[in-house]
């Protein structure tokens, strides 16, 4: 009798044990709408934000797949009247060097107006405490500007974005500077990626009227490299797509000659699985830190453009024997896929 008890013991121990260690799951896309998505993992929470238009808001979840019913607040929300009070583009949320910081494009309804701007919150919780408003973050010649991306790099922090060399549209270029502060640009603004190939160039809007597009920068480092992903061609076809510069990281990042471009895309459309226009990309680590992981938006169905069809979706990648990354292709709406893997949590 003690023997099958043992037994029965044994038995329900395994079965709680293959329960444990059954991966959770989630499908793209993790929400239904949601363009330009950007995630910051820290102290077992992820911290999502994407566009909204009239405001920043901020997503707390310990899942992936709890964005769904994670808890949602506004951090920020724009004053009328002002040259920041409209079209609040591409937000992200990160903590750097002690303090929560959120980087967005900002305007006036005038597309030409748009700037970027800063605020702070010095909580350890970024849903909680006071955010403050710091101002626009510049480099001396004020020009458009979109698509802020910071990084503490050996010390000393840098900025991406995607900017205007002059004052009318026509070309989005890269841009990059050194930071005094989080807050406050060091120095001149350097130009390391324009338009060059074909697949950057796709951007008729119609009447006549075209957009050369490179935006999105995003940083990702990896072993002796430091790369910019970035968004290649106008969002409002079905060819946009993500394009790659890389540099040495011990080379000087403000020096043109140190990147090298990707002669072709390294992620886009793929009609046979239904994903169209993938693109403004962020980047993330699962909670153990072993795995990479892309979170992007992409359109269902070709045409979408850019408005509300575009939804968030993330999906695991690997690296090739160069240390570049290799994204794969876009994973299918629906399908399953397993959660970031959170095998160290206490």
């Amino acid at each position: 009798m003690i023997t099958s008890k043992i037994k029965y013991l044994l038995a329900v121990l395994c079965l709680l044990l293959v329960a444990g260690l059954h991966a959770q799951t989630f499908t793209n896309p993790l929400l239904p709408s949601g363009a330009d998505p950007y995630s910051y993992y820290k102290d077992g929470y992820y911290y999502y934000t994407h566009t909204t238009g009239n405001r920043v808001d901020l997503w707390k979840t310990q899942t992936l797949d709890g964005l769904k019913d994670a808890e949602r607040k506004t951090i920020w929300r724009a004053p009328a009247g002002t040259l920041y009070s409209k079209e609040i583009w591409a937000p992200e949320v990160m903590f750097l060097r002690g303090k929560w910081y959120a980087y967005f494009a900002a305007d006036d309804g005038r597309n030409e107006n748009h700037r970027m701007y800063v605020l702070e919150n010095a909580s350890a919780d970024p849903m909680k405490g006071e955010w403050v408003f710091k101002g626009k973050i510049a480099d001396p010649t004020d020009k458009w500007a979109i698509d802020g991306d910071v990084i503490d790099f050996k010390g000393q922090l840098y900025m991406i974005w995607s900017g205007w060399e002059g004052d009318e549209n026509g070309k989005q270029e890269i841009f990059i500077a050194k930071l005094k502060n989080p807050w406050t640009v060091a120095g001149k603004r350097v130009k390391i990626s324009t338009p060059k190939f074909s697949w950057e160039k796709i951007g008729d809007l119609g009447g006549g009227a075209h957009v050369d597009v490179n935006e999105g920068p995003q940083f990702l480092l990896h072993g002796d490299k430091i790369m910019v992903i970035y968004s290649a061609s106008g969002c409002w076809t079905d060819f946009y797509a993500l394009g790659m510069l890389s540099a040495s990281a011990k080379s000087n990042l403000l020096d043109p000659a140190s990147w090298t471009k990707s002669d072709q895309p390294v992620f886009q459309q793929s009609p046979k699985d239904g994903v169209y226009a993938p693109g403004h990309n962020s980047f993330f680590k699962s909670p153990d830190g072993k795995e990479d992981w892309i979170l992007y938006h992409a359109n269902d169905k070709p045409g979408q453009g850019c408005g509300g069809f575009r939804s968030p979706r993330a999906q695991k990648f690997s690296w090739n024997a160069d240390g570049t990354p290799n994204f794969g292709t876009p994973v299918k709406a629906g399908v399953s896929l397993t959660s970031p893997a959170n095998h160290n949590k206490k």
